[in-house]
């Protein structure tokens, strides 16, 4: 990528701003369907623990890929700000958005243990 040290001016500065925001956009997208389309992933299920195993690693995998992909946006928004305290302020909620993000991937197999817990699906053996 070439990039021109002559300054910009006012109007393409938001064009290149919103250039680099596709451009995350499309290779963080790129990244979650690489990450998400395992070719080798058993889709047989045999049993409830296998089922809920599943879930968890499905829902730690979105949470941590979507607050992946605020904590991106939060820091190209702080970076782009300029000084414009709006845009710092935006910028600091995806921060805070992430970091919610990343608390609730770690919370969430303690949450599934909890739900394993109430349908009563053990992680042991079966019958």
């Amino acid at each position: 990528m070439f990039v021109s040290l002559r300054p910009l001016r006012a109007g393409t500065r938001q064009l290149a701003r919103h250039r680099i925001a596709v451009r995350v956009l499309f290779v963080t997208l790129w990244t979650l369907a690489t990450l998400l389309s395992d070719p080798a992933a058993s889709w047989a299920v045999a049993d409830l623990p296998t089922v809920i195993n599943n879930l968890r690693n499905w829902i730690v995998g979105l949470l941590a890929g979507l607050a992946t992909l605020f904590l991106t946006f939060g820091g190209l928004r702080y970076l782009m700000a300029g000084g414009d305290p709006g845009e710092v302020e935006a910028a600091k909620r995806a921060l805070k958005a992430a970091a919610i993000g990343y608390g609730l991937a770690i919370l969430a197999p303690v949450l599934v243990t909890v739900l394993q817990g109430i349908v009563g699906a053990g992680s042991g053996g079966g019958q």
